[in-house]
């Protein structure tokens, strides 16, 4: 029996199709497309559609979970898990007008994901800037302060943060 490498494609009877991930002495761990992941023995019935060869114990799939999720964190517009504080769980947030027109009414957790988008492109903007090649490094300076500025104006609602880690921070004062 020869033994199948990380990236192996197989056909489970039970799974389905999968790709195994990790290899040990006795098992195969085996992301199926319809069962997620699954541990096999390494012995069991199932069907090789590709095998890797060469490619045992290189990286697990915890390493693969952890640079997948590293680089969607660096490069996409994904956010973060935030924490809302506490004490405005449930609440509302209330818009009125000065005149005799309606209020505007919104959860404040549906108000707080709409703070938190605006603050995850912002940095995913800033992450850009500073890695452009067409930019020189006087641009890059002069648009980093015009970001530090828009975090600074955005520090109003820092007192819905849960985290303090999580909180806009502008300019500090010297």
């Amino acid at each position: 029996m020869k033994l199948l490498g990380i990236g192996s494609r197989i056909d489970h009877p039970e799974y389905g199709k999968g790709v195994v991930t990790n290899v040990s002495s006795k098992h195969y761990w085996v992301t199926f497309l319809e069962n997620g992941l699954e541990t096999i023995d390494i012995d069991s019935e199932f069907e090789v559609i590709e095998g890797v060869e060469d490619e045992v114990d290189s990286v697990s799939f915890f390493d693969v979970e952890r640079s997948l999720v590293s680089i969607l964190q660096k490069w996409s517009d994904a956010s973060e898990k935030v924490a809302l504080a506490d004490k405005w769980r449930g609440g509302k947030l209330i818009l009125e007008p000065g005149d005799d027109l309606a209020n505007k009414e919104m959860p404040i957790d549906t108000f707080f994901h709409k703070i938190v988008m605006v603050r995850d492109r912002i940095r995913v903007m800033e992450q850009k800037i500073n890695s452009s090649k067409n930019l020189d490094d006087q641009e890059k300076v002069d648009l980093q302060q015009y970001i530090t500025r828009i975090y600074g104006s955005l520090t109003t609602f820092n007192v819905l943060f849960k985290n303090k880690s999580d909180q806009f921070v502008g300019e500090r004062s010297r």
